[in-house]
């Protein structure tokens, strides 16, 4: 990717990302400067996923060469851009790992960052590709903060200590240390704070947008041509010493392993290596999770029972996908899965979600699909029963079945679909009642469990078969309307007939109750009133409460969230219920890929350089919203390809 002579706006946008397994990530934009509080140079998972910290923000580089000076690394202060190394930046690439490469006149130098794989590990590389010798600086800006937070000039002593190889750092006393080590170079302490740097995309996110680092001195190289110099970061001591060789080693192997040896498509292997970043380990449960999304966001329920079809069952990664599957399972209560594992210490498992743990019966369908795991059925089978007898008798958040046989649940001032935006006591879209996805959900959980039953020949349960037979006798008469679309949410006093993309699913799902004819109904109206080149709108333009752009602060954010706000994990559902209706002919397949293309562009192109942003505009969506990798919508792209074999598509 060439950068040479972009504006420095058009740079600040594109960001990238290194992860390293366990929720830890080193990220920034593409020209060195953070825009973010999150960004970071080694954002460490210290209770893996979570507990992140923010240990190093950057590092600040200079290359001498005779009486010349350049800088190669840009800062926003207010007012002006300073340094303003993206003068310099020729190129940028993503694949393996993240490089760069800078030019003056006289000189040119390569610069690559990774993290090894579990490990609270950054490194740091340069070569001089020049053919005259250089002086290289670097400067390590450092911080101790919550990624959440922004850190301000402080009372942080930064003390330091001297290590093989490098320097043992403590922010304050009883600070979890920082190790930091390097070859062919030396440290001159030279304390200073770094002020009053500007985060524009925190500002455009209406947060607070200045930040302050904190140097305790740079590193000075001498390199010939061709001659390389090393930074590691890491929380480990015994990554002390390591040879930064040996440790790319492990890195290149780790996503070689990621691409699939038989499918040369390049974008499909992109997408699985770009997938695996969300792929952790979550130390509290012992097991596999995965990270709703960077930079923000840990693992939740809903998130994962979704992301995981794409991530982890469709690429047939069978040890992770049982790991996950396993872990939510031991965690089932009063018929509910998890939603969020804690965070920090002291907190506890919520269970605040109806949708997760009806996805639960879709993965371990999917997952016995792919995997033909009749054992793990049979083990979980009655655990299975006993989720869908809990709501059917009532369970948590007025969750209850209606004489109809439907799903019903929420209590004022909780959300408990996907539509979760809530500000404060104020929920954005509230949807307690029956809402239609829900019972797509719930139809498809007692389809599940019956075919379940069957393959392991246990008795179905009196009460769940009397169930299914209501909801299918009632379903049509209650949601579809006259208009030939599905009604969103349903109660016994009214009906919200609002045009939202939540319908797609009774077309979408392995079991469906509507006739052929029906299902391309709706099918075409989504397709007409919601699709986008990057998802699907979550309400109707012509709705007179449609939000056009998502932005501002967290009030004009959150509440322009489901209102309108595009959303490419949608696009999974779409295209798989479009394929349904058209039997998945080679004509419908590339009418698919065409529709992908957009997000196959931005993949590229755009935001995180190899990710997929969370969200989009409403009204006109091109530049990404949100997170600036989203697993869901990763997961999206490798489901499609993957099931559809979109890749042999011409």
């Amino acid at each position: 990717m060439n950068f040479k002579n972009k504006e420095i706006t058009e740079l600040l946008t594109k960001e990238w990302l290194e992860t390293n397994g366990l929720g830890s990530y080193a990220s920034s934009s593409i020209t060195g400067a953070n825009t973010r509080k999150y960004h970071g140079l080694l954002v460490a998972a210290m209770n893996p996923p979570t507990e992140r910290k923010v240990l190093v923000a950057k590092v600040e580089e200079r290359i001498f060469q005779g009486d010349n000076v350049a800088d190669i690394s840009v800062n926003q202060y207010p007012g002006v851009i300073h340094p303003k190394g993206h003068e310099c930046l020729q190129s940028f690439d993503r694949r393996p790992i993240a490089t760069w490469v800078y030019q003056g006149k006289t000189w040119k130098i390569f610069k690559k960052v990774f993290m090894v794989p579990n490990s609270n590990t950054t490194v740091v590389v340069y070569e001089n590709l020049g053919e005259t010798a250089i002086t290289l600086e670097m400067h390590p800006l450092l911080e101790h903060k919550d990624y959440h937070w922004t850190m301000h000039e402080n009372h942080f002593d930064f003390y330091y200590e001297n290590v093989k190889s490098g320097i043992k750092i403590h922010a304050y006393p009883d600070s979890p240390a920082l190790f930091m080590c390097w070859t062919r170079s030396s440290f001159i302490e030279d304390r200073a704070w770094y002020k009053n740097i500007e985060l524009n995309k925190e500002q455009y996110r209406g947060q607070d947008f200045i930040e302050d680092y904190y140097r305790i001195g740079y590193l000075k190289s001498s390199l010939s041509a061709g001659q390389k110099a090393s930074l590691i970061f890491s929380t480990e001591e015994q990554m002390v010493g390591k040879r930064y060789s040996d440790l790319e080693k492990k890195v290149l192997k780790s996503l070689g392993n990621l691409k699939s040896s038989e499918i040369k498509d390049t974008f499909y292997n992109d997408l699985l290596v770009s997938g695996n970043q969300f792929v952790v380990n979550r130390s509290s449960t012992d097991s596999k999770s995965i990270i709703a999304g960077y930079h923000w966001f840990t693992d939740w329920g809903r998130d994962t029972m979704i992301a995981m079809r794409g991530l982890s069952i469709a690429t047939g990664d069978l040890m992770t996908s049982k790991s996950i599957l396993s872990t939510f399972l031991k965690y089932v209560d009063k018929g509910m899965l998890p939603n969020r594992f804690p965070d920090y210490d002291g907190q506890e498992v919520e269970y605040n979600t109806i949708d997760a743990t009806l996805w639960l019966f879709i993965s371990l369908f999917e997952y016995q699909m792919k995997f033909n795991d009749r054992a793990f059925i049979e083990e979980h089978i009655k655990t299975l029963e006993e989720i869908l007898l809990y709501h059917i008798k009532g369970t948590r958040y007025g969750i209850h079945l209606t004489d109809e046989g439907f799903i019903c649940g929420g209590q004022e001032n909780w959300q408990l679909t996907w539509m979760d935006a809530k500000v404060g006591d104020y929920v954005v879209t509230p949807r307690i009642g029956c809402p239609v996805e829900i019972n797509a959900l719930w139809y498809n959980a007692m389809c599940i469990y019956e075919h379940f039953c069957k393959g392991c020949d246990v008795k179905i349960h009196h009460t769940i078969s009397s169930t299914k037979k209501k909801f299918t006798k009632n379903f049509k008469a209650k949601f579809l309307n006259e208009k030939g679309y599905l009604n969103d949410v349903v109660t016994t006093e009214k009906v919200d007939d609002c045009f939202r993309p939540n319908q797609i699913y009774v077309v979408s799902l392995p079991f469906s109750i509507l006739s052929q004819e029906e299902e391309k109904e709706i099918v075409e109206q989504v397709g007409d009133k919601l699709l986008t080149g990057y998802g699907l709108r979550t309400l109707d333009q012509e709705n007179s409460e449609f939000v056009a752009n998502y932005g501002g602060n967290q009030w004009e954010r959150d509440t322009a969230y489901h209102q309108g706000t595009v959303w490419p994990f949608l696009l999974m559902e779409y295209w798989q219920a479009y394929l349904k209706v058209n039997e998945s002919g080679e004509k419908a397949k590339r009418e698919t890929i065409k529709g992908l293309k957009p997000l196959k562009d931005h993949f590229y192109d755009s935001d995180c350089i190899h990710g997929i942003s969370e969200i989009f505009d409403g009204e006109k969506p091109k530049d990404g919203r949100g997170c600036i990798q989203q697993a869901w919508s990763v997961a999206a792209l490798i489901k499609l390809y993957t099931e559809h074999q979109l890749y042999n598509t011409k």
